[in-house]
């Protein structure tokens, strides 16, 4: 099992490149189920999640190739199978975003109930009471969701709480229902809007999309497109952290600072530099001890629940304390306990942590939890005094392309190695 060894105390300098936004290019590629002409997407990043979603494709009769690096060719022309199978599935929630363009274009589908990180439970209940508001039968039979419908019909889904998943596939499945569907509640993330753009570009009409309420209106079948997947925010948002913990200063290219007010908004708060060069730039610059400040994780526009364990790493360097208020998912704490470990000091109240600054982080032997759980500990181990090993890294492979080499180009001293 991949570990990586981090010696701490390198302020980060240079430049590094964003990859595709993970969250974005997995609904993309999903979408490709709604059409039998091909789907060609660019700028996908090259992480575990997207090349098992590229495996699912596969495995239901899509051809899917790559004729350049970061650029897939998805044809869904002889879909042969219905069914997104559970050894895919328990390791990728996103798998379940098959579910609404194989109801919407075939009239069945069966999905195993997802899987993903270990945050918290994350129901799917709001998809499913979604389709059977467009006419779909939903039953679960064996751990299995099984979804059938003639045609799905036009309907009005009003959201009990914000799912980013549910307003995905709901949007695909509307896309080829029959009349007028209007979702309210929808989360409003960048990569909901982005897949609205690769929809409307396959000749689907969809208005509102970023905003609470997205209107589709049901189109008999979509055709090709060509899309270029948006830039990886949180990607984006973990190398400000990186930058501010360490005390260095970066250049983040390819980004796109629209999608960050929230994330720039705290760690300026924090007493970090942050700055826009250009539409499509960031210059952050950390050059002394951060400053305690609190922050409650929130749906997009808000601080997002995948950037809390980042910035718990730099809380543990900052003068004050902090408090940070997880109000997304109820068990995002778990890398709280490795950075015990390391030196920090915190307290866990329920969905609340309190982080006291204490100045400095040691080198320990931690264990990765999730995918941004894993980021937290690289960013902690770049500031940290000593050696950081941090084991089961295949949870940062899922949603961070090449972070070890990313990082070394930017003068860190981290390698990935085998016991």
């Amino acid at each position: 099992m991949d570990k990586f060894r981090i010696i701490g105390g390198r302020p980060l300098e240079g430049r590094v490149q964003i990859s595709g936004a993970k969250n974005s290019a997995l609904p993309c590629m999903a979408a490709a189920l709604l059409t039998p002409e091909t789907v060609t997407l660019h700028n996908l990043p090259y992480v575990r999640d997207i090349i098992t979603m590229r495996r699912l494709l596969e495995d239901l009769g899509c051809t899917a190739l790559m004729p350049e690096l970061r650029t897939l060719k998805i044809s869904a022309a002889n879909v042969e199978q219905r069914e997104a199978p559970y050894d895919l599935v328990k390791t990728m929630r996103a798998s379940v975003l098959s579910l609404g363009p194989l109801v919407a274009r075939f009239g069945e589908a069966r999905v195993s109930l997802p899987g993903g990180c270990a945050i918290g439970q994350r129901p799917i209940d709001l998809h499913l009471a979604g389709l059977e508001k467009l006419g779909a039968t939903v039953v679960l039979d064996g751990g299995d969701v099984v979804a059938t419908a003639e045609r799905l019909a036009g309907g009005e889904v009003a959201f009990a709480q914000e799912t980013v998943t549910g307003t995905e596939n709901l949007m695909m499945a509307a896309a080829l229902a029959s009349g007028e569907t209007v979702l309210k509640g929808a989360a409003r993330e960048p990569e909901v809007a982005d897949l609205a753009e690769l929809l409307n570009k396959m000749g689907a009409r969809i208005k509102g999309a970023g905003s609470n309420t997205i209107t589709i209106e049901g189109v008999k079948s979509l055709g090709g497109a060509e899309h270029t997947i948006i830039p990886d925010r949180i990607e984006t948002g973990t190398f400000i952290a990186a930058a501010a913990i360490t005390r260095g200063q970066l250049d983040i290219l390819n980004c796109c600072p629209a999608h960050l007010g929230a994330i720039i908004e705290k760690f300026q708060q924090a007493g970090v530099s942050v700055s826009q060069p250009n539409a499509y730039s960031l210059r952050v610059s950390g050059s002394s001890r951060p400053q305690a400040s609190d922050v409650a994780t929130m749906p997009y526009p808000g601080f997002p629940t995948d950037m809390q364990a980042q910035y718990m790493s730099l809380m543990t360097l900052a003068d004050g304390t902090a408090t940070i208020t997880e109000t997304i998912f109820e068990n995002r704490f778990m890398h709280a306990s490795e950075l015990l470990r390391m030196g920090a000091n915190i307290r866990i109240k329920g969905r609340h942590a309190e982080i006291e600054g204490n100045g400095g982080l040691m080198g320990a032997r931690v264990i990765a939890s999730d995918l941004r759980a894993s980021a937290s500990l690289v960013v902690a181990g770049l500031a940290a005094e000593g050696e950081t090993i941090i084991d089961r890294v295949y949870h940062i492979d899922r949603g961070y392309e090449r972070i070890e080499e990313k990082l070394r180009s930017v003068g860190a001293n981290i390698e990935r190695f085998r016991d």
